[in-house]
C-alpha cells in the first residue's frame, strides 16, 4: 500500500479531487500555505494499493496545469532588503508536487 501527498495549487484542488473521485480514489483535503510564495495550496493525501500508483499520478498529472503568473513582491519588513524586488515579477505556478511513500499498516475504525 501507498500513501501519495500531492501538494497543488488553489485552482486545482476541485478539479483534482472530482478526478480522483470519479476513480474511486479517497482523498483527504489539507489546507496548506507554500514557503516560496506565500500563497495558500492544497495538499491532498490518497491511499492506494501499490499497483494504481501510476493511475494516481495519471490522473494528477492530467488536472493540475502549469501557467504564469504575476506576483507582487513581498515587503522586506524584518528581512534581508538586498534580496527585495520592487517590481512585479513573473513566475510559474501550478502543477503538483507529489510524494509516493510507503505504508506499513492501515487501520480504519
Amino acid at each position: 500500500m501507498k500513501l501519495v501527498m500531492a501538494i497543488i495549487q488553489d485552482k486545482d484542488s476541485n478539479r483534482l479531487t472530482d478526478a480522483l473521485g470519479d476513480r474511486n480514489f479517497k482523498t483527504t483535503k489539507l489546507s496548506t500555505t507554500g514557503g516560496f510564495l506565500k500563497a495558500g495550496n492544497t495538499t491532498l493525501m490518497v491511499g492506494c494499493e501499490d499497483d494504481q500508483v501510476d493511475d494516481v499520478l495519471d490522473i494528477i498529472k492530467a488536472n493540475c496545469s502549469q501557467r504564469n503568473q504575476m506576483v507582487a513582491p513581498i515587503s522586506p519588513m524584518g528581512g534581508n532588503a538586498d534580496s527585495y524586488i520592487p517590481n512585479p515579477v513573473k513566475v510559474e505556478v501550478g502543477g503538483a508536487t507529489v510524494f509516493v511513500l510507503p505504508v506499513d499498516s492501515f487501520f480504519k475504525f
